[in-house]
């Protein structure tokens, strides 16, 4: 056989800047003697044509004979037919490989044979190679016997999740083949064991690009993802409250003296706070149980425990303990005591949250309140208050995507919801019910496409026949509208159109026929494009991964898949750009249903947080940023926000989806960036912080202040009066010299005397000006040298500190401030890989943290306020001797962060770092009399009196 391929790009096609950079990546690895590559481009980056182009040029080069393309799913198989046939390359889906370029799905390899059964023992399993169908293994043994074959392995995170083993095994009897993975999911969302796997089927990743990245080139839409945050309706909140009654019983229970013989919180305290430090550091407590370690904490956050020394609380603990924390604290006491009474009461409680109590422990169960919170029928409701608010914004320019679960729920309602939540709650058929029932939404045509069903209003079924007839006549014939909940009809032609008309325009409908998913997705998706309907409600199975519609102006997302493969895959279906809509901005609506009225009422939150966890998008502020912090700044991954804040909230998304132009902005589509990922620290001011500016400050020794802003004596500047003066003194010399010589003496001492005054006049004034200046720049200075040093300047300090230990590669030069605003401080070292920025970061946080119990501790010298003189006199010399004058009236405290705090080498690095930008200090350790003495006197004060987050964010 022959290649078709050409060797170049065919007319009509052109390259983006990251594909460019993957195939350049990959020709490298090719001239390195790599038979495997991986790439991972984000959805709607052109990782199609960056496949077909790698092929054409292996065919061309003869490097390989045969191109075989495995790819999820039809509409993926479909999509590299067709640019195969437009780049010119013969293709064909027969397994028998008789042409250049083969396109098949995994399942056309990955049939098993149902006769092979597999062993309960890893060591016994046969191999998956064995247990194929007589298909796959045919299509496998075709594979093994050509020659020169490049196997390209499309969206093959799918390998990671089902097909892996078997892949790794095939391409393991096939050692000699080239083989091409190309991915949206980044390699950091890989677990151990996919990272593994992807190590042993590809070797290292060729090349890599974000979203954010592909923005920025302008090849994806600007985009913003929003949260929509509701509360379980009357009905739903009822039943939750009444399953929060007995778990609300037992922590009560629990809190009493006398509900056991060993207390609960006596034993708390006991294993948490009396063994540290008499026989364990808190570091060894974290070590050896760590989350057990972090449930105590935010015990003591709710007031149940005292602070263990060493232990600081972060973010993570200022919070309410969840029920996780209360399973794994009550099971590690309960199974200590022989107590019937306490393990009678725990059987009774736990399934109210989920959980049981077996001989063994805590064990977790299925509980109905996560399918109240996930599929509450105030989701649909909210799917309807978007698509009228987008409306509004968007006019018929607007096309929506509502993705769900599933169309219709399978499962029956358990007993214990009848009547609570309906058995339809949660899916696609719900949520076009409400949109139908809305007259509002109802005015956009609202479409349901599943892999099984079409169904909407009558008018737009109507509307998407007659859209299907222009194509394919054959198949509009066969077409009818029934009401969506009858039976099929029979495949038979009809030859007349019986559909009788709609007695209520609110009802749904079916249109059913002889077609498939494969021909109604096309129509569906062009009528969409048209306009014809605005909102199209489906399933993540159809519309996620291979569904292309250009036109999407923004997605309701109400599944509950919280992978990164799926986050990314369903954000990928808004994010396209559109010819016809070059100022196109997306907007993605995360809906998510809180209760604070139950202990698990926020599992949809956390649900959330998974979803947006390694996802960037950008915020309020213009920072592109990880995690729910894109959402909105104040949203925490630890907490939802208390109940009576939604619909504050609801009301920023609401301006910000409005404001798509500044959404566009907050991009800077086109300006430089790094592509990589920054921890950085977001401090939140409980009151006015000293000032972040860049510049120098005083800085205050022992012996008084070291250094001062600006430096040297003013300049002496010419002024008018300075020629007044001289003046006046040349016309006295000269009346003292007509005087001596008889003549014009009165008339010249007259004239020198005017002169004098007018020039006296302003020099008065200037010499009060003066004065009042030099006042005032006294003032200025000496509150200066009273005003503790600013974040900038700390900030300074500790990343020459870590530059001087060896722990970072950047020091002071590289530290970022930006104050946003809210007034939020976010602090952040740049230049440097996400693991140094982390380092940073983490320090940074326990440098301005309340005193806890750390190993050192490290001073500075305060003025006081009143220290400073109230009046000075208004001369320059004034100034100086003012500030030689001053002296420091005490020293205040920072705890050393750990990872400085490690031996004194670091300890000293730090201090370099202080007395260049924060003045002279001594770091002491916290062990010495001295050091236990300060900790007394100063442990929980608070040098900035600021809340810290830290957060991962993009540049």
């Amino acid at each position: 056989m022959t290649s078709t391929a050409p060797g170049v790009l065919p007319a009509g096609f052109s390259l983006r800047t990251h594909q460019s950079a993957a195939l350049d990546a990959l020709r490298r690895r090719d001239e390195e003697g790599h038979l495997r590559s991986w790439v991972v481009l984000p959805p709607g980056a052109g990782k199609t044509l960056v496949g077909l182009v790698a092929a054409a040029e292996q065919l061309t080069s003869g490097r390989v004979s045969h191109v075989v393309v495995l790819s999820p799913n039809t509409a993926i198989q479909g999509q590299w037919h067709q640019q195969a046939t437009r780049f010119g390359l013969a293709t064909d889906d027969d397994r028998d490989l008789d042409t250049a370029l083969t396109v098949l799905t995994y399942q056309s390899l990955a049939v098993f044979d149902p006769d092979n059964e597999v062993g309960d023992d890893p060591q016994d399993e046969p191999s998956l190679i064995d247990s194929l169908h007589v298909n796959g293994r045919r299509l496998l043994e075709g594979l093994q016997r050509t020659e020169g074959l490049l196997l390209v392995l499309d969206e093959c995170h799918h390998l990671l999740e089902v097909w892996g083993r078997l892949l790794g095994e095939i391409l393991d009897s096939m050692p000699h083949a080239r083989v091409l993975g190309l991915t949206a999911t980044p390699a950091e969302a890989l677990t151990r064991e996919q990272a593994a796997l992807v190590a042993h089927l590809f070797g290292e990743v060729a090349f890599r690009t974000s979203i954010p990245a592909v923005v920025k080139e302008g090849d994806l839409a600007p985009f913003a993802e929003l949260a929509w945050l509701v509360e379980p309706t009357p009905e739903e909140q009822d039943w939750l409250d009444e399953q929060a009654v007995r778990f609300t019983e037992l922590t009560t229970a629990l809190t009493q003296p006398g509900f056991a013989d060993v207390a609960f919180l006596d034993w708390l305290r006991r294993r948490y706070v009396d063994p540290v430090p008499a026989t364990l550091t808190w570091a060894d407590v974290v070590t050896r149980e760590p989350e057990l370690a972090d449930a105590a904490l935010r015990m003591h956050h709710a007031g149940l425990l005292a602070l263990p020394d060493g232990a600081r609380l972060t973010e993570q603990h200022r919070r309410p303990p969840t029920v996780e924390d209360w399973m794994g604290l009550v099971e590690a006491w309960a199974l200590g005591l022989d107590d019937p009474d306490v393990t009678d009461a725990l059987r009774r409680a736990l399934p109210s949250v989920g959980y049981a109590w077996t001989r063994r422990g805590v064990r977790r169960g299925r509980t109905p309140t996560d399918r109240v919170l996930a599929r509450s029928v105030a989701k649909a409701s909210a799917a309807v208050d978007i698509a009228t608010a987008e409306h509004a914004s968007l006019g018929e320019r607007l096309r929506l995507l509502v993705l769900c679960d599933h169309e219709r729920a399978g499962a029956t309602v358990p007993a214990t919801l009848v009547g609570v939540l309906d058995q339809q709650a949660g899916s696609a058929r719900a949520v076009l019910d409400e949109l139908l029932r809305d007259a509002g939404t109802r005015a956009l045509h609202p479409l349901l496409v599943t892999g099984s069903t079409v169904a909407g209003g009558h008018a737009t079924l109507a509307a998407l026949r007659e859209q299907v007839r222009l194509t394919s006549p054959e198949v509009a014939d066969t077409l009818r509208i029934v009401p969506l909940d009858s039976r099929p009809l029979a495949p038979t032609r009809v030859e007349d159109d019986p559909d009788a008309p709609p007695g209520d325009d609110a009802a749904a409908y079916r249109l059913d026929g002889r077609w498939s998913s494969r021909q109604w997705v096309r129509h569906v998706t062009e009528l969409f494009t048209q306009g014809g309907t605005q909102v199209l409600v489906g399933t993540r199975g159809l519309l996620g991964e291979g569904w292309d519609a250009r036109c999407v102006s923004g997605l309701v997302d109400l599944t509950t898949a919280t992978s990164l493969t799926a986050v990314v895959q369903t954000r990928g279906r808004a994010l396209r750009t559109d010819p016809s809509w070059p100022d196109k901005v997306a907007v993605t609506w995360s809906v998510t249903c809180v209760s604070d009225r139950h202990p698990r009422g926020g599992n949809d939150w956390d649900r959330l947080v998974r979803k947006h966890t390694g996802f960037h998008g950008v915020d309020a502020d213009g920072t592109v940023a990880d995690g729910v912090a894109h959402l909105d700044g104040a949203f925490s991954p630890y907490a939802p926000p208390p109940v009576a804040d939604f619909a504050a909230v609801n009301a920023r998304m609401l301006v910000r989806a409005e404001d798509r132009a500044g959404i566009a902005r907050s991009w800077r589509v086109g300006e430089p960036y790094a592509d990589r990922t920054a921890v950085a620290v977001r401090l939140r001011p409980r009151r006015d912080l000293p000032r972040s500016d860049l510049r120098r400050v005083l800085l205050v020794s022992p012996d008084g202040l070291l250094a001062l802003p600006g430096g040297g004596e003013p300049t002496p500047e010419t002024r008018p009066w300075h020629l007044g003066l001289a003046l006046s003194g040349c016309l006295l010399v000269a009346a003292l010299v007509t005087g001596v010589l008889g003549r014009g003496t009165t008339a010249l001492l007259v004239l020198a005397g005017v002169l004098a005054l007018t020039a006296l006049a302003p020099a008065a004034r200037g010499w009060w000006l003066a004065g009042r200046d030099s006042a005032a720049r006294i003032r200025g200075r000496l509150e200066d040298a009273a005003t503790p040093p600013s974040l900038t300047q700390i900030a300074r300090a500790l990343a020459d500190g870590l530059q001087g230990a060896g722990l970072t590669s950047r020091g002071a030069d590289a530290v970022r401030v930006e104050v946003v605003r809210s007034g939020e401080h976010r602090v952040r070292l740049g230049d440097v890989d996400e693991d140094e920025s982390a380092v940073f970061a983490a320090a940074l946080e326990e440098l301005v943290a309340p005193l806890s119990a750390p190993r050192y501790l490290l001073s500075r010298h305060v003025i006081e306020a009143s220290a400073a003189p109230s009046w000075v006199r208004p001369t320059e010399r004034s100034v100086r001797q003012a500030e030689r004058d001053l002296r420091p009236t005490g020293e205040a405290w920072h705890a050393v962060p750990s990872v400085l705090g490690a031996n004194a080498g670091r300890v000293e690095a730090l201090l370099t770092g202080w007395r260049r930008w924060v003045g002279e200090g001594r770091a002491v350790r916290a062990a010495t009399p001295e050091g236990a003495g300060v900790l007394a006197a100063q442990v929980g004060t608070d040098p900035f009196d600021v809340s810290t987050v830290l957060r991962r964010q993009w540049e």
